[in-house]
């Protein structure tokens, strides 16, 4: 039976961004922007999202005019202990046929400037209609090979709130052992997000879980910060 966890977290982020966000800035044929949120629309599926408890974080996003983008974003600084420095770099291009629909390409690079043998790739796909994002990516790595859907439904009225889901399976290269003596060669894990702005404040609701149980959750190394069931209330909000 899972262990179902409620996790409270208030997070105040210290910030100089212009709408306490996003700084944005047009120069020449580019669009630079720097924020506390990832600001890329497939992208921001799939980078890490920011750890409980990591208070400095943030990233670049540059676009060029023909569609090119390239941007780094910084779920964790590593100060927290027990923490890495991890910077995700991504490179893509987005092309519209028109004000309602869009695909997008790119590639993903996550990396632990400490931590090398932790590096890895991904590509990902994606297709805005409507305001509503749909995209999936995958990675090849040497040990492991992950696959990923993703949906972003935009902000829904007349409630205002912000809905993205997350599906991803995992194929290990090598099996893990566990306690009982079995082994977990594959699992999956998703996660369902709400959002929604109030006075200020960016208020999240976060479940995530995943496929593995008990003893086998000690060979859990997926995109959700534990296999157990979590729910996840995060309170974040940016100062000039």
């Amino acid at each position: 039976m899972l262990t179902k966890t409620l996790l409270l977290t208030g997070t105040l982020l210290a910030s100089t961004m212009v709408n306490a966000q996003v700084f944005s800035r047009e120069l020449g044929d580019f669009d630079l922007k720097l924020a506390t949120q990832p600001t890329r629309s497939m992208a921001q599926g799939l980078v890490k999202p920011t750890s409980p408890g990591s208070t400095f974080h943030g990233g670049l996003d540059v676009t060029h005019e023909s569609g090119w983008y390239v941007g780094q974003w910084a779920p964790t600084m590593g100060i927290k202990p027990g923490s890495n420095l991890e910077v995700d770099s991504y490179l893509g291009y987005k092309h519209p046929f028109d004000q309602s629909l869009s695909y997008e390409l790119g590639l993903i690079h996550y990396s632990y400037p400490k931590v090398t043998a932790l590096d890895s790739q991904q590509i990902f796909a994606g297709l805005t209609v409507l305001g509503t994002r749909f995209g999936a990516a995958f990675s090849n790595d040497p040990d492991r090979h992950d696959s990923t859907l993703f949906a972003d439904l935009g902000v829904n009225q007349p409630f205002g709130i912000g809905v993205r889901m997350k599906y991803t399976t995992h194929q290990l290269g090598t099996p893990v052992s566990i306690a009982d003596g079995g082994s977990v060669r594959a699992f999956n894990d998703w996660s369902i997000s709400f959002s929604r702005p109030w006075m200020g404040i960016d208020l999240n609701l976060i479940y995530s879980d995943s496929s593995l149980d008990g003893a086998e959750c000690s060979a859990y190394s997926g995109q959700n910060s534990q296999c157990d069931g979590l729910l996840t209330f995060k309170a974040e909000r940016s100062f000039y």
